[in-house]
């Protein structure tokens, strides 16, 4: 069975809303009173990684790198995949020792999507407070914190044998997904795997 290059086995996503209790009068009641706090967690285990050669199996037409296409290598028995590496995103990448390239252009023996990459875990903030102006009329001011812990997601590592960048990471998760609009792909102001990042905003209500 082909596996699908997304291919995302455990996924965990929860959120949690919470009514902040006020003090029961005086001047701490009018400070502390309608605060609210909202908060939505994210985890999930690392998607495949398609290694490839960087020669194309089929000489007659233009090679394009990607998740299905171009030669994979053969495996070296034996030898590790990943090697721990402190400079470089995620402090590991994959063993290019680990690889042969095939005496011709055919497909290796490593099977596709054999290897994976890297977690990802994010928790988001929100921090609201509704100030009521007339009965049907309210204000809400809110700051949502993404990545609150700034805890560093990465993109996948460079598949191709033949990139000097082979088996590193090079982009944080959300800048990987694409930049959006005419780009393509997803923007990463959106998306899980930015730095710590916020925003302020204002909401009226009626």
């Amino acid at each position: 069975m082909v596996r699908p290059t997304y291919d995302i086995r455990q996924t965990f996503s929860g959120a949690v809303s919470y009514n902040i209790p006020a003090p029961g009068g005086g001047i701490w009641k009018t400070v502390f009173e309608n605060w609210s706090s909202d908060s939505i967690v994210y985890a999930r285990t690392a998607p495949p990684v398609n290694v490839l050669t960087g020669l194309n199996p089929a000489p007659l037409s233009q090679l394009v790198i990607g998740a299905s296409t171009g030669a994979r290598p053969n495996l070296v028995p034996g030898v590790p995949l990943w090697i721990a590496n402190p400079n470089v995103a995620g402090g590991r990448e994959i063993n290019p020792a680990a690889f042969t390239i095939p005496s011709t252009a055919v497909q290796g023996n490593l099977g596709r999507n054999a290897l994976r990459g890297f977690r990802a875990t994010e928790v988001d903030l929100t921090l609201r407070r509704q100030f009521k102006l007339r009965e049907r009329l309210a204000l809400q001011a809110r700051a949502d914190l993404f990545n609150i812990l700034n805890h560093p997601n990465f993109g996948p590592p460079t598949n191709a044998l033949s990139s000097p960048l082979f088996g590193q990471s090079t982009q944080m998760l959300g800048a990987s997904l694409g930049s959006g609009g005419q780009n393509g792909g997803l923007n990463p102001l959106y998306q899980i795997g930015g730095p710590r990042s916020a925003q302020l905003a204002l909401k009226l209500l009626f």
